[in-house]
């Protein structure tokens, strides 16, 4: 019998962490479920630690691979994937035990994504403040954290998580794949979802790194032109009306600061004449 809910759990040199990602695994109040441990050519013990959560709990399943980065990884799970529904999860995060039910609970309601609340661990810890979603602001910056459920068939349509985007922002990308402004998307009100703040880590170096954050967003923006270009306009035209609004914005940043610049030295004349 297949399970309803497919975990996939890509691993690269993360194996410290495994145990308490799959511990959380295993945790789950709802029972239907498989978990598949991908690991993307790490050299550490990755494989010892998966093996002995496999000869554990017959519902985890080990998938080793050549590495090809984080969209390959998971790309891999999802294709031997038995559940209907899918949910990553990086070996270094973890979920409440709850966090299966409740979503369950809501398959049949017709969401395209569901998610809930989510915290900092480890080096940082305090509540992540994600804005609430909507699909425009989507557009604008990433929403969802890449623990989110979603369906096998949407995952299939859209040709799986986008290998390109080597330098993060690919579950960004994903869900700008599959969502519309028709689709419908559930944040739980439920603290289910940890991410692991380390002091060195995979998205910290690279928000420092001008150069890679620019690749993935004109990449995003150019692969989803069409979402980002308003229906019915001129494309041409939509150009110079932006470049016309930031240069009036412009203007009146640079008058703004002028007036303040200017009020700061008369006080200051004020105050010494």
């Amino acid at each position: 019998m297949n399970p309803i809910i497919s975990i996939i759990v890509p691993c690269y040199n993360q194996a410290e962490y495994l145990d308490e990602c799959l511990q959380s695994v295993q945790d789950q109040t709802f029972q239907d479920w498989e978990c598949i441990i991908v690991n993307d050519g790490s050299s550490d013990h990755t494989e010892a630690v998966s093996k002995k959560w496999i000869e554990k709990d017959n519902r985890f399943t080990y998938l080793y691979k050549k590495n090809g980065g984080l969209s390959s990884a998971r790309n891999a799970g999802i294709e031997i994937a038995k559940g209907k529904w899918i949910l990553p999860l990086d070996s270094d995060d973890k979920i409440g035990n709850q966090y299966l039910e409740l979503a369950s609970q809501k398959f049949n309601d017709a969401y395209t994504v569901i998610y809930c609340k989510a915290e900092f661990f480890d080096k940082v810890n305090h509540p992540w403040k994600l804005p609430s979603y909507q699909y425009q602001h989507l557009l604008v910056e990433n929403l969802i954290f890449c623990s989110a459920f979603f369906k096998k068939e949407d995952w299939k349509i859209v040709n799986g998580y986008d290998i390109h985007l080597i330098y993060g922002k690919e579950d960004w990308d994903f869900w700008l794949s599959i969502l519309d402004e028709s689709k419908k998307v559930l944040c739980l009100d439920y603290l289910g979802f940890f991410y692991r703040r380390k002091e060195e880590s995979m998205d910290v170096a690279i928000n420092q790194d001008k150069n890679k954050i620019d690749f993935s967003l004109n990449y995003i923006y150019k692969k989803h032109i069409k979402k980002y270009l308003p229906k019915n306009k001129n494309a041409i035209e939509n150009f110079h009306l932006q470049e016309n609004l930031k240069n009036n914005l412009d203007f009146y940043n640079e008058k703004v600061n002028k007036n303040f610049i200017n009020r700061i030295l008369f006080k200051l004349i004020i105050k010494f004449s």
